[in-house]
């Protein structure tokens, strides 16, 4: 990860994924907020075949995507897995397995895992687990943008 000057602006990151049935048509949402700023800016997405771990990925890969320049992001995430990989060293160690795990398989959504360490390459990170569908309102708001992006890509689906 990126070292910090300290002169990073701070951004929070809320990311979520949901994907119903799992495996099957997932979305994804994401809300940026930049305090001391009143900058907010929501994303959101879907997917017709995936996980759920693949859209929890994917709202966190998004987001840092949205960012303009190397910042302190704090990423809050309802998914323990995500989150582990990075603060329990799981990622360190597949990578020196050769993107395999401990039982020497293949590692899941090795493609996304690669996508997020490059696009958390400029900036500072910071992880932060928050308890789905709890009282953490921009988790909940993350939630809703990716169910509304799966309702979305369904209706869009059954108009064809």
């Amino acid at each position: 990860m990126k070292k910090e000057t300290g002169d990073e602006p701070e951004v929070l990151l809320y990311c979520d994924g949901a994907c119903s049935p799992n495996p099957g048509m997932g979305g994804w949402g994401v809300v940026l907020l930049a305090p001391g700023r009143d900058a907010r800016k929501e994303l959101f997405g879907a997917e017709s075949e995936t996980t759920n771990n693949r859209m929890e990925l994917t709202a966190a890969l998004e987001g840092l995507r949205a960012l303009r320049r190397p910042s302190h992001v704090r990423i809050v995430t309802d998914s323990q897995y995500l989150k582990n990989a990075f603060t329990s060293g799981w990622i360190e160690q597949w990578q020196r397995n050769g993107w395999r795990t401990a039982g020497r398989q293949p590692v899941k959504n090795e493609d996304l895992w690669r996508a997020l360490l490059e696009a958390m390459a400029p900036h500072g990170i910071e992880w932060e687990w928050c308890r789905g569908h709890g009282e953490t309102a921009d988790n909940i708001r993350c939630d809703e943008l990716a169910v509304e992006a799966r309702r979305r890509l369904k209706a869009s689906r059954e108009e064809a």
